[in-house]
């Protein structure tokens, strides 16, 4: 058996799936974005099915596309990544589907965005629709904050820094849980513990063994599916309205829960690829 590997860069997440597949006498066709080149005209490749670890979320919505129009599986899919790696889609996909999520407001212009801050009510957040490990994200407390963040995101002056994203703030513990989705399991969880407000690893968050209740359970399964479904991380807040799922990321990292939680993640990641690719 053989299966693709999308990478840019072999972090320790990627070399421990690359370790699980080898121990599996899985044969992996590697897939640099940063090197391969991609014939339109003939793209043929020597597996059914593809892993997607890629860093860039652009190369790897390309990559994606280029292989599933090819008749590849990937996991995750094109859909999924497309969906995942925008704060906008996500919320809109869980909304949709009425799993419980902050309030989100969406605007294009200082001055509307500036309302939907007053009429969301302070303090809330503003987030980059695409990006990860917490950056670019503000709390914003009061009008002057409000004023000077988006004056900042004008002057920057990128497509993605005009479309703003205002997310209810939630008050909740020091910490925030994350669940780990494969297929139809959630294989483990972690609390995430900060002062901060960003409960994130990236940014200093320590990690502790969540036990997977019943409605954590049943809430990152609804949230994994309403995005599409595959591996998946569920962020969720516990707040005074009971759980609450603030994101959902497709190319997670887990090098920090395997150690807190027991479970060999990678191992889990690969037998589900296996079993794909087994269809």
């Amino acid at each position: 058996m053989s299966l693709g590997f999308i990478y840019a860069v072999v972090r320790p997440e990627e070399k421990m799936l690359l370790e699980e597949f080898a121990k599996k006498n899985v044969k992996i066709e590697k897939i640099n974005v940063r090197e391969d080149i991609f014939d339109l005209q003939d793209s043929k490749f020597d597996f059914n099915t593809a892993l997607e670890r890629c860093l860039s979320h652009a190369r790897a919505l390309y990559v994606l596309k280029i292989l599933e129009d090819s008749g590849i599986n990937c996991i995750n899919s094109y859909n999924v990544a497309h969906t995942c790696g925008s704060k906008f889609l996500t919320s809109q996909a869980l909304i949709k589907n009425n799993v419980p999520t902050p309030k989100v407001k969406m605007a294009f212009e200082d001055e509307s965005a500036l309302k939907a801050i007053e009429d969301m009510g302070y303090p809330c957040v503003l987030k980059p629709d695409t990006g990860s490990w917490g950056r670019l994200m503000s709390k914003i407390n009061d009008r002057d904050a409000a004023e000077a963040v988006l004056e900042h995101k004008t002057k920057l002056g990128s497509y993605y820094h005009s479309i703003i994203y205002i997310q209810e703030y939630i008050e909740k513990p020091e910490r925030d849980i994350r669940t780990f989705v494969v297929g139809d399991e959630v294989i483990c969880g972690i609390y995430r513990n900060s002062k901060h407000w960003i409960t994130n690893t990236a940014r200093g968050a320590k990690t502790e063994n969540c036990p997977i209740t019943d409605e954590i359970k049943e809430l990152s399964l609804k949230a994994s599916e309403a995005v599409g479904g595959g591996v998946l991380a569920v962020d969720l807040f516990e707040s005074g309205k009971g759980l609450m799922v603030n994101e959902v990321n497709y190319t997670m990292e887990f090098r920090n829960s395997i150690v807190a939680t027991g479970v060999n993640i990678p191992e889990k990641i690969v037998e589900y690829a296996i079993a794909q690719a087994k269809r």
